[in-house]
């Protein structure tokens, strides 16, 4: 059975997708950025966008300790270790497989980072 679950931001209804779908006991979350953009650096852009993550994760009845793999786009690979920290915060103990790449850009200039999550409930 699929369940999708809306983050209700503009752009879904434009686009045609919603933060994140669960299927059995699979659960995919978009790509996601921070929405706080203004003066933010890399770090704190990552840090919001897990958080985001963490949320839709919680909502599909997950969490980040059944994360299997993460996808993270920067602008920069230069802010590398600035994603890398944040990404350490919350997945350091669960240790999923991860992808760092770097992007000419993403939808919003003053975006730095975005990031996707996959996570499998056993």
């Amino acid at each position: 059975m699929r369940e999708n679950y809306p983050s209700g931001g503009d752009f879904e209804d434009v686009y045609g997708y919603c933060r994140a779908v669960r299927v059995g006991d699979h659960i995919h979350v978009a790509g996601t950025c921070a929405r706080a953009l203004d003066g933010t650096d890399t770090y704190t852009q990552a840090k919001e966008a897990l958080s985001i993550i963490e949320a839709a994760l919680e909502e599909a009845g997950s969490g980040p300790a059944a994360v299997v793999r993460t996808v993270t786009y920067v602008t920069d690979i230069g802010d590398r270790l600035e994603v890398a920290r944040a990404h350490a915060e919350m997945f350091g103990d669960v240790r999923p497989v991860a992808t760092l790449v770097e992007v000419r850009a993403l939808v919003d200039p003053r975006m730095t980072v975005e990031i996707e999550a996959y996570a499998i409930e056993t």
